[in-house]
Order: structure tokens, then sequence, then C-alpha cells
């Protein structure tokens, strides 16, 4: 089995190829970042390995659809998945044109590779909850779409993409509509991150408030790994289909930062500062899956609770 993983040196990508390597496969990855000593790091805390003979990292250009079109041809791999692209909605404000270019080109470029070398692996393509309709209901695959974000533009360009490809070639192609998501891997720009970094700087005396846009916000948070368990079953299992990938349940920012700072044994209201200006426009304020449908098929549920998973995001900062 040949499996290639795009943004391999990511979360989701550290916690995939950890799953993989335990499976006598080929893993190629690709990666447009230099974090590759650190990939090797970060994998090798969480498999136990230290050798990992089976994983080719590459650093191939995503964007240049001659060169996928090759490297597609040369690894004839058996599985896609495509974790990669840009990933915070808040940079896709700053540069709106890029983001979607970027997010589109390499999901067409994979595409167009596959097509023209007559290779249909089974494909995962990373979808994302910032797709949805504002709603006061949980969420699931018949939801209405209205993305407010150029982030969450792009990704719903390529799930509206995947039905028609699926029927005209036949194709195992699967979106995971992957809600939010977070691990001690997750880069600091991230507000679970944000939040311990702020609490772990009061508590040493090196910081004074905590500033954030509202506490109100409700979003559905998962344990990366997890999560990649999802997508593991989906792209394995699936014939093709669409699957909301959450736990089903909702947290707000308060009990984030509630459960943060008491780890900490420090008041909230004595550092915390509001500033509205910082919400993204027309932000929903209620963001939860309904994760029935990959339940039913797959038995799939997170293990890891919220507060586990915080905890984890607390340990990686103070270890």
């Amino acid at each position: 089995m040949k499996y290639l993983i795009t943004g391999i040196t990511g979360q989701d990508g550290i916690f995939l190829s950890s799953k993989l390597i335990k499976e006598d496969a080929q893993i190629i990855g690709i990666s447009r970042s230099d974090r590759l000593n650190s990939f090797y790091s970060k994998l090798s805390k969480i498999s136990g390995n230290e050798q990992f003979e089976n994983i080719t990292l590459l650093k191939s250009d995503l964007l240049n659809k001659k060169a996928v079109s090759k490297l597609i041809k040369d690894i004839e791999p058996d599985q896609i998945f495509n974790l990669s692209g840009p990933s915070s909605v808040y940079n896709s404000y700053l540069n709106p044109k890029k983001t979607y270019k970027t997010i589109n080109d390499i999901f067409d470029n994979l595409i167009y590779g596959c097509i023209e070398n007559k290779i249909y692996p089974n494909f995962f393509q990373a979808s994302s909850s910032e797709m949805f309709a504002n709603s006061s209901q949980k969420l699931d695959e018949s939801s209405a779409f209205d993305p407010k974000s150029p982030y969450a533009n792009a990704k719903l360009n390529i799930h509206l993409k995947i039905p028609s490809l699926r029927e005209n070639y036949n194709w195992k192609i699967n979106s995971g509509i992957m809600f939010n998501h977070e691990s001690e891997f997750r880069n600091d720009e991230y507000l679970i991150m944000k939040i311990i970094n702020s609490a772990l700087k009061i508590k040493n005396g090196n910081h004074e408030t905590l500033t954030l846009g509202s506490l109100d916000l409700i979003r559905d948070w998962s344990y990366a790994k997890d999560v990649i368990e999802a997508v593991y079953c989906i792209n394995h299992f699936s014939n093709g289909d669409d699957y909301v990938i959450g736990s089903g349940v909702g947290h707000s920012i308060e009990n984030i930062v509630n459960y943060v700072f008491d780890y900490f044994k420090l008041n909230p209201n004595d550092y915390l500062s509001i500033d509205s200006s910082l919400l993204r426009k027309e932000s929903p304020k209620y963001i939860v899956s309904n994760p029935h449908k990959i339940l039913k098929e797959f038995s799939w549920s997170p293990e890891t609770s919220f507060e586990e998973l915080i905890l984890k995001c607390i340990k990686s900062k103070i270890n």
C-alpha cells in the first residue's frame, strides 16, 4: 500500500503518519515547510518509534501542475490524503486571493494528475465546518452552506466539485467536513494555544492581560488524533461520500478560559480584556456538529474529552 499525504508536517499529518507506520506500507509526504526535523521529533514522541524507513518526505511544489502529475505517475499511490494548504481563517482575510487560489490549485492539480495518468486512488479531501451557514442547530452533511471567509469559500468550492468527480470517474473521493480539532502540536496563533500561553505568562509575571474578541462563541472541539481515526476509516472503508467529523458537543470560549486559568490557579476576571474588533466579520456564534452518520457507518466517536484535550495542550507548554 502506498499513501500520499500532502501537508504531512501539520498536526493532522503527524497523527495520520503515526497510525500508518504501523502498517506494512510506504508513506510519501509532501510539505511546503522546512519543519522536517520537527516532524520526525513529534512523530517519534507519539509513536514511540525512532526509525521511519517507510516514510519519504518530499518538498514538491503542489502549485505546479506538471510536477504534481509527474509525482503521481511516479508514485502510483493507492490512497491520497489532501491535508495541505492554508488553514488559518483569520489569515485568509489578510490574503484572500492567495488563500483561495492556493487551496483550490492544490486540489485541482492533484485531481488533474490522477486523471491524466488514469490513476484513481481513494482520495480524502479535508473540508471544513467553516463552510456552513449560521445556525442554532447542530450541523450535519445536509445542512446549508454559507461561507463567510475566503478560506471557507475556497473549501466549499472544492467540496461542490467532488460529487461530479465521483460520478464521472467512479472514484472513491471522500470529503471530511472537519470541525475544530486541536492538539499539543498546534501553532501558537490558534485560540486554545493563545489562551494557554497568555495564562502561563501571567502566572510567571510576564504578562498582564488576555485580550479576546468574545467569550460567547460556541465551537465543537475534538482532539486531532481522534479526528484522524475518523479520516482513516473514511478513506479505507467508504465508497466515496461526505462525512461530518466532530464531537457533537459545543463549548464556549469562556469554558476554555475558565479551565485554563483554573489550572494555573488564576482568576480570569482579573486579566481578561474583550475587544470585539478582533472578531471575524459575521462570525457564527454556534458551530457544533451532528456526527450521526459517521457514528452509524463506522462506529466512530471521539475518545478524548474536551477537558482532556485542553490538559494535553497545557502540558505540552509546561513540560
